[in-house]
């Protein structure tokens, strides 16, 4: 899970960090609202879990309420790399002197987390690594052993600030407040570019951002809400295929893909390119799979708009074939779009009786499924 800007802020500010004032904004009049609480001026920032928003024309600066108004009446709506911006943050403008680059991820080689900083961050920070690379330092941290006043220094000096200085003490909050939000809120990144320093010489996060495990997400159940009220950079499927419990990812294709198993899928996906088609999505309804999950996988494919042609490719182990057929005919209840069906495996028979009562034909070999599912989508 992608957590927006604003999310992140508010967990940095829980952890103690000093974070720019900021109010989420949902509609022109709301972005208004907020410019005159806040006090101008104030930066407009798309809230979209993407990097290079400022370089698409996420980012403003207004100067004035109006101005805020106007800006934002643009902004709502706009399509950043395939996502439409439906929240502005609406945040203090902060003069800022010097730009810097800190993130915390997890390095799975070495099982081990580690922060990267650079004392030179802000939106080029991809080529500054590669153009640059030595000045962007590694520091390892074991997590058994945890963050440390020596993780804390050699980042701090590194980022140019001296043990007296009173930057030292900010630097210290923002690397502890990272590390406790990647370990209690299982997250693979916590990152923030730029930290700045300020005119008024603070350290304080003007971007931020973070991802957590989506396997974790059954602990914290404020941030799976989050994701269920707005799925963020997933589609409509994904998001009501996540809410099932199977995989799914969307393809740009029009012949929908169910398989059990993420190598059968792939395979079967395989088996349409190789005949001339285009998979729309990968479904995989994983093992010992219910009717009521294959009535799902299903209904999401028979929902779709691109969509032509299903293709169920499932090899039964725990994975029932009864219960597939049977999850299949409850989706087609009401009608649908033409399905195509191999099934080999636990209750094949049963299977093929279920599917033959509602007219669906069952395939005994992979290829042969294929090449119909390819010739009905055309």
């Amino acid at each position: 899970m992608k957590l927006h800007e604003y999310e992140t802020k508010e967990l940095f500010s829980k952890y103690g960090v000093k974070i720019p004032p900021g109010i989420v904004a949902r509609t022109p009049e709301e972005v208004y609202n907020a410019a005159r609480e806040i006090g101008t001026p104030v930066v407009l920032k798309a809230q979209v879990v993407v990097a290079g928003r400022g370089k698409a024309g996420g980012v403003k600066v207004a100067n004035t309420p109006e101005e805020a108004l106007e800006l934002s009446r643009k902004m709502f709506g706009m399509e950043i790399k395939g996502l439409t911006v439906k929240k502005l943050y609406v945040t203090k403008y902060i003069e800022v002197e010097r730009e810097m680059y800190l993130s915390l991820i997890i390095d799975r080689a070495t099982r081990r987390y580690l922060f990267l900083a650079s004392p030179t961050g802000g939106v080029d920070i991809e080529e500054i690594a590669k153009a640059n690379p030595e000045k962007i330092k590694k520091i390892y941290v074991d997590p058994f052993v945890g963050v440390r006043e020596y993780h804390i220094r050699s980042i701090a000096s590194w980022l140019g600030f001296r043990p007296d200085a009173p930057q030292w003490r900010q630097v210290a909050s923002v690397v502890s407040a990272m590390y406790k939000i990647m370990v209690d809120y299982d997250a693979e990144l916590v990152e923030s570019n730029p930290l700045a320093v300020t005119k008024d010489g603070d350290v304080i996060p003007l971007d931020a951002r973070a991802i957590v495990d989506d396997n974790a997400l059954f602990k914290h159940s404020d941030l799976a809400k989050a994701l269920e009220e707005d799925p963020r950079d997933v589609t409509e499927f994904e998001s009501w295929a996540r809410k099932v419990g199977f995989h799914y990812v969307e393809l740009d294709g029009d012949i929908g893909i169910i398989g059990n198993g993420a190598g059968l899928t792939m395979s079967t996906m395989d088996l349409v390119y190789h005949f001339g088609g285009r998979p729309a999505n990968f479904l995989d309804i994983g093992g010992g799979a219910s009717r009521e999950v294959v009535r799902e996988a299903v209904k999401v494919l028979l929902n779709h708009p691109r969509v032509r042609v299903i293709f169920v490719n499932i090899f039964g182990g725990i994975t029932r074939a009864d219960e597939v057929a049977q999850g299949i005919r409850e989706a087609l209840a009401g009608g649908g779009k033409p399905i195509v069906v191999r099934i080999k495996g636990t209750n094949e028979e049963l299977g093929r009786k279920i599917l033959a009562e509602i007219g669906v034909p069952l395939f005994e070999e992979a290829e042969e499924a294929a090449k119909k599912a390819v010739e009905l989508a055309l």
